[in-house]
């Protein structure tokens, strides 16, 4: 049946049915699935799809006669006087009595219920609006695809209560815009598409470490709470941006794959589904069906200038996240609020720029190294912003003091004095200038896809064309990613000269240089380190995620601190 509603009918308040089975599993998973509108697959859910693909094929229509058979896939109807919405997967019965069939892909468990809470109580609630919709229902059966069995459910009036109960709740939750708590330690985590979105363990760590006041090893010494953090979300992404460098090239679509052919011939290709973003420099053009294919499925189409500058980004929709965006404006719009996150930025950024030259600078000045370390802490306790942008100014000028020494020089015998760009005018600043480009973009995708206003900065004022929260994050990242990268690609002789040329008053990047350079930034994102705190490997790619999620714990309410990330 394609729908039982009036036209004029508005069901954006109706809560679907299957919402009900998510908040008696889990509050938070349904508060960000529904409320939120967050989603991310995973094996399951994929395998669920799979299951209902038959079941979908052909929707269903009810009879018109009183006493017809009824044999129905993939029913919508609507219960605007019990306010759910339901979508059922097969409806059987004779005339006025009807029995809902709900499709399962798991295993039947083995309890006296035979089904668990959350998948009786979606059934109860399809049986209530089909009550409304004028037909007898008094029970549902449950049928477990992988065990290929069927279980009765009876909708008794115990079953009914607990059904309103937890509507009732879900309304109340939704009204409160305040996310309900991770679940403490639950198995259920493990198989739960969104945990990397959820963050339970992490959640649930910060908030003990902040009220018991501890710092991170006084808290392991207490109770050893760091060994708590398991690894819900996978340590890699899977999917890869893939980058398009070469004026006149073009991307198309063929079946699932992008394919790149310049005017010579293909290039290229690759899977749509391994693809995270697409990423097109100077002249590169897109097909109108890859652009609306990679719209579809949510995968970002980056633009950049020839010489690397961002431009923009074309994406299919924005996030339903509107409430985190609400409170980012109340944030970034509160001096005291945002100084408290943008000092934990900094002084990040300033820790991880003195490591990176504890670690790559033997001869680096103990007095330097002290002043580093004491701008850290000042800038944990900075009082404003301005004067935060002072303390910042002050570390930078003292890490790019030594940032020479962290080059071997080598045959090409590349260096660096200062730091100089727009345009840069040396090999070194234009590969600096280069990677930030690239960071901040993949800052900017990630930050879409939480659902943050990536131009609406914390620390960085909003300005016409630029992503400021994207550079706020970008801080504690500059020197652990695209310095690295930097310094990695010139001491390992990978770039040479031939790979710079000269434009204007500055200096550019070949597209063979662009391509090494890009290189050797993915591989640096997927480079795997533990971290300090969750004690658990991760990606650099995969960290970016991360600290965005964490960060939007933070404005959310549910942390107090951001805590920036700082290697050892």
């Amino acid at each position: 049946m394609e729908t039982s509603k009036p036209q004029d009918e508005d069901v954006s308040d109706l809560i679907p049915a299957r919402m009900l089975n998510e908040f008696a599993y889990c509050p938070r998973l349904c508060y960000i699935e529904w409320v939120q509108g967050e989603f991310a697959d995973s094996v399951d859910t994929v395998d669920g799809r799979f299951q209902h693909r038959r079941v979908d094929a052909r929707p269903g229509k009810l009879p018109e006669e009183e006493y017809e058979t009824i044999h129905a896939r993939s029913v919508h109807l609507t219960g605007p006087g019990v306010g759910i919405t339901c979508r059922i997967d097969l409806l059987e019965g004779e005339g006025n009595r009807v029995i809902p069939v709900d499709y399962k892909r798991g295993e039947a468990p083995d309890i006296s219920e035979g089904a668990y809470e959350p998948d009786r109580v979606q059934l109860c609630a399809q049986g209530l609006v089909l009550r409304e919709n004028g037909f007898e229902c008094d029970e549902g059966v449950a049928y477990f695809v992988r065990s290929k069995k069927k279980v009765a459910v009876s909708l008794d009036e115990a079953l009914v209560q607990r059904t309103k109960e937890l509507l009732s709740n879900l309304r109340a939750v939704a009204a409160s815009g305040e996310m309900p708590p991770p679940l403490d330690y639950s198995p259920k985590c493990f198989r739960c598409s969104l945990a990397g979105i959820c963050l339970p363990d992490e959640v649930n760590l910060l908030r003990e470490m902040e009220a018991e006041e501890l710092e991170e090893d006084e808290a392991v010494q207490a109770g050893g709470t760091r060994e708590k953090v398991r690894r819900l979300l996978p340590a890699r992404d899977d999917q890869i941006p893939v980058y398009v460098v070469g004026q006149g090239n073009t991307v198309r679509k063929k079946g699932e794959r992008l394919e790149i052919w310049s005017r010579e011939g293909k290039v290229s290709e690759a899977r749509i589904m391994e693809t995270s973003q697409l990423c097109l420099y100077g002249g590169v053009e897109i097909t109108t069906p890859a652009m609306v294919e990679l719209m579809q499925r949510g995968v970002p189409v980056i633009h950049y200038t020839h010489g690397g500058w961002f431009q923009g980004i074309c994406l299919g929709m924005t996030h339903k996240n509107v409430e985190l965006r609400m409170r980012q404006f109340q944030y970034a719009t509160s001096p005291r609020r945002s100084l408290a996150i943008a000092r934990g930025m900094i002084s990040g950024k300033i820790k991880n720029c003195r490591t990176l030259l504890r670690r790559n600078d033997p001869g680096a000045p103990r007095e330097l190294l002290a002043l580093m370390a004491k701008l850290a802490k000042d800038a944990e306790d900075a009082s404003s912003s301005e004067s935060l942008l002072g303390i910042e100014g002050a570390a930078a000028e003292a890490y790019f003091s030594r940032f020479d020494h962290l080059l071997k020089g080598g045959a090409e015998g590349f260096s660096f004095e200062n730091r100089n760009k727009r345009p840069p005018k040396d090999p070194v600043n234009a590969v600096l200038s280069y990677l930030y480009g690239i960071l901040v973009k993949d800052l900017f995708v990630t930050l879409l896809a939480v659902g943050f206003d990536p131009y609406l900065g914390i620390y960085h004022r909003p300005r016409y064309g630029r992503p400021a929260l994207a550079l706020d994050m970008m801080e504690e990242f500059r020197p652990l990613v695209a310095d690295s990268t930097a310094v990695t690609l010139f001491n390992n002789g990978e770039l040479s000269k031939k790979d710079f040329i000269r434009a204007g008053f500055g200096i550019s990047l070949t597209p063979e240089g662009k391509k090494k350079v890009v290189g050797g930034y993915e591989r640096r994102m997927e480079t795997e380190i533990t971290h300090p705190i969750f004690r658990y490997s991760v990606s650099y790619r995969r960290l970016l995620e991360v600290q965005a999620r964490l960060l939007a714990r933070v404005i959310s309410g549910e942390i107090r601190e951001y805590p920036a990330f700082c290697t050892r």
